[in-house]
């Protein structure tokens, strides 16, 4: 396989790899199943979906997870459900990173992340971007709003 075959269904989004491995279209039920690899330190801003559970299954790597105001760790192999409608975030906190599945439903999330997304130059991490700036902020935001999500908070430390 040549070497742009292997990489058109690599995104970069924000900091992290993607790889859409089950998309909501393929099915009946809109089930969407991505794969991201994130680096150390990596944590979205606290949100919340409004129309769908997001199911994290852990690959690699140790996880600190918030969510509904309760805080949890998790590894390689656990699952952690985080219900819509109730805030969550979480941060990559093993030192070579953090490699997870989310699952969803009706597409929303994966539509919000392939529209934040950029096709990837190679298989591997992008270039780290350092914290969001404003302008970059209120992107998300606006991004999250129309996908049936919000960002109520700031991110994991």
């Amino acid at each position: 396989m040549r070497a742009e075959q292997q990489l058109a269904d690599h995104l970069w989004f924000l900091n992290s790899l993607v790889r859409i491995r089950v998309a909501h279209t393929t099915g009946a039920d809109g089930l969407s199943v991505i794969e991201f690899q994130a680096p150390f330190g990596d944590s979205p801003p606290l949100h919340i979906h409004h129309m769908e559970d997001e199911l994290f299954h852990i690959l690699e790597g140790e996880f600190r997870f918030t969510i509904g105001g309760e805080e949890m760790r998790a590894g390689p192999g656990e699952v952690i459900l985080a219900p819509k409608g109730v805030p969550h975030t979480f941060r990559v906190e093993s030192a070579a990173g953090g490699r997870y599945l989310i699952v969803t439903t009706h597409g929303d999330f994966e539509r919000f992340v392939r529209e934040l997304s950029r096709r990837a130059e190679r298989a591997e991490l992008p270039a780290a971007s350092g914290p969001p700036t404003p302008e970059q902020i209120q992107a998300l935001s606006a991004a999250a709003m129309r996908h049936n999500g919000e960002i109520v908070g700031p991110p994991l430390t």
